[in-house]
């Protein structure tokens, strides 16, 4: 497989505070990659650098073939990269139809939105039955459908999920990692930052672990979960 990302020398800074320090990794076409790591480990400062909404300190983002270190975001969900974020963030005051059609922004293919349209409504039929409903009046789980539905809209090549499991009960968590399968069985490639990682690793198939800002061991879900290295990571041994 070759690789649809690739990031080398990546930095990420909040004023003086370094949250990612130099990391390279790369996401290959039409697989699912975990990025594990305690909190404060710079996982969500990675993803959302990678779309633009923190600024790339240094180093290079390389995305099918092009460099989008340092591309405005509005541009890179109809290049194919969306962000799926971490605590859903609906619009509340907005039915989940004008959610969905947020997703679509930017895209000009009216039968790729239609396509969108249909595909968002046939994974997540509660969508389509509360489509004029607020976003804000639906359960943690269905705003956690429509998070990700909106991420959809924009027919992703790569989706990156923060937190998809978050403040979820077990079933429902259940099927979110169900989705993400059944998404790269679609064709979508993701790259997953999860707290969940007995999950995470279950479903991917190479992994990322983050310590301190650094990739401290990378490998294949099975050596990932085998490794040192993950239980000194959330020990704070990292």
């Amino acid at each position: 497989m070759s690789a649809l990302l690739s990031v080398q020398s990546f930095h990420v800074h909040y004023g003086a505070v370094e949250a990612v320090r130099g990391i390279d990794f790369e996401i290959r076409e039409g697989e699912i990659i975990a990025l594990l790591g305690a909190n404060g480990a710079g996982k969500s400062s990675t993803l959302n650098a990678l779309v633009g909404l923190v600024p790339v300190a240094a180093g290079t983002v390389m995305f099918d073939g092009s460099d989008i270190t340092h591309n405005a975001p509005e541009t890179l969900a109809p290049a194919g990269l969306t962000l799926s974020p971490e605590g859903r963030r609906v619009f509340g005051t907005l039915s989940v139809a004008e959610n969905l059609l947020m997703g679509a922004y930017g895209i000009r293919d009216k039968q790729a939105v239609a396509a969108a349209w249909d595909r968002v409504y046939t994974l997540f039929p509660i969508l389509h039955e509360r489509r004029d409903q607020f976003a804000g009046t639906l359960s943690g789980g269905q705003q956690q459908m429509l998070a990700v539905g909106r991420a959809l809209m924009s027919n992703p090549r790569l989706l990156l999920l923060d937190e998809p499991s978050l403040g979820l009960a077990p079933k429902i968590v259940e099927q979110v990692f169900e989705l993400i399968t059944l998404l790269r069985d679609q064709g979508v490639t993701l790259a997953v930052v999860e707290q969940n990682v007995a999950m995470a690793l279950e479903v991917a198939d190479r992994g990322y672990l983050m310590s301190g800002g650094r990739i401290v061991a990378a490998g294949s879900a099975a050596e990932l979960a085998q490794s040192d290295s993950l239980q000194s990571a959330y020990l704070g041994a990292g």
